[in-house]
């Protein structure tokens, strides 16, 4: 088994940690952060997750902003319902100022269907991720604890499939502006009236000053996205590291998560196994029949992941919350682990 390396890992500009709900991801990111920041790395550890644990396991309120909790660690948890507040307020505020008078009560209606419909959530949300992953500026590295795997396979896969979403819009609004131009100048040299555009202003390819400005914020969406995609899937940019316990539906979540994110060219940097029981479990007879059955997934891990770095964290008898928990997982994932803590199975 390869070692996974956590301080070449750290060195990439942006991490995304995951697994199946449960599994301890979001201690991971943290301690992966904390490490990051000790290392004199500017980092910013962000919870995708609805169900926040960051301000829990910091024991301190972080909420929808960033808030500094080292020199150099700062974290963010994205509230999905502030975000569709804000970016449905955003739409709103576009919208009117084109649209007719008479139009407005039908544009506010729409958008109140739109607040409660299927994966406007997720969209906000992405939203907001594209914009960390793409503009953020100020730090060295971003950590994504993010949602259970589902989520984020979907949250992964579409920048690419709204970039391609919104370069065929933009294709289409294009050849309806040349349909027009040319139906005009038709029009004109037979002498009649030329046809006038359902979309006032709107006669030529290029579009009107009014059109331009309604399709600003889709190209510079599908931009983002587009980059947004590039850079998820540059291995020397990002990486994601996948948590999961010895256990057998995180071993069968984690093993397809894994096959779906290579086979779509994302680079998987490795695995952490969580909570693994000490070899003294098998001399106590409560805990021998737990021991022997994560002994067992462990051959399984050994073989479905043989070619991805990995590192072993043991079960603990002590909390890990606070800076002062998070340090000792810190330092359990920097250094090199002793024998007595060498994977079980090997």
């Amino acid at each position: 088994m390869q070692l996974l390396n956590t301080q070449a890992l750290i060195q990439r500009p942006l991490l995304m940690v995951g697994g199946k709900g449960g599994v301890g991801k979001t201690t991971v990111s943290a301690a992966l952060a904390l490490l990051a920041a000790r290392n004199g790395r500017r980092t910013l550890l962000v919870s995708t997750d609805p169900a926040h644990n960051l301000s829990d396991i910091f024991r301190r309120p972080i909420g929808d902003r960033v808030t500094p909790l080292t020199d150099c660690l700062s974290a963010l948890e994205v509230d999905p319902e502030c975000e569709l507040d804000q970016y449905l307020e955003s739409v709103r505020q576009q919208m009117l100022s084109f649209a007719p008078l008479n139009q407005r009560p039908a544009l506010e209606r729409q958008l109140k269907l739109v607040r409660h419909s299927p994966g406007a959530e997720e969209a906000a949300l992405l939203e907001r991720i594209t914009k960390i992953i793409v503009n953020e500026q100020a730090y060295d590295l971003v950590v994504f604890d993010t949602a259970p795997t589902g989520h984020t396979l979907r949250l992964l896969h579409l920048p690419q499939t709204m970039a391609a979403w919104s370069r065929g819009l933009l294709a289409r609004r294009e050849k309806g502006g040349r349909l027009r131009s040319l139906f005009a100048h038709l029009g004109k040299n037979s002498g009649s009236n030329p046809i006038k555009s359902e979309d006032p202003g709107v006669t030529t390819g290029g579009g009107s000053e009014r059109e331009q400005q309604l399709l600003a914020p889709l190209k510079e969406r599908e931009q983002r996205y587009r980059k947004a995609a590039e850079l998820l899937l540059d291995k020397t940019h990002s990486g994601f590291l996948f948590v999961m316990t010895a256990e057998s539906l995180p071993l069968l979540e984690t093993a397809r998560a894994v096959k779906q994110l290579q086979s779509e060219r994302v680079p998987v940097s490795g695995l952490v196994v969580n909570r693994l029981m000490p070899p003294e479990a098998a001399d106590i007879t409560f805990l021998r029949g737990i021991y022997r059955q994560q002994k067992q997934c462990m051959e399984k891990i050994a073989d479905l992941f043989s070619g991805l770095p990995q590192r072993h964290l043991p079960l603990l008898g002590e909390g890990m919350e606070g800076l002062e928990g998070l340090e000792r997982i810190a330092d359990r994932l920097a250094a090199a682990p002793p024998a007595a803590e060498l994977p079980v199975g090997h």
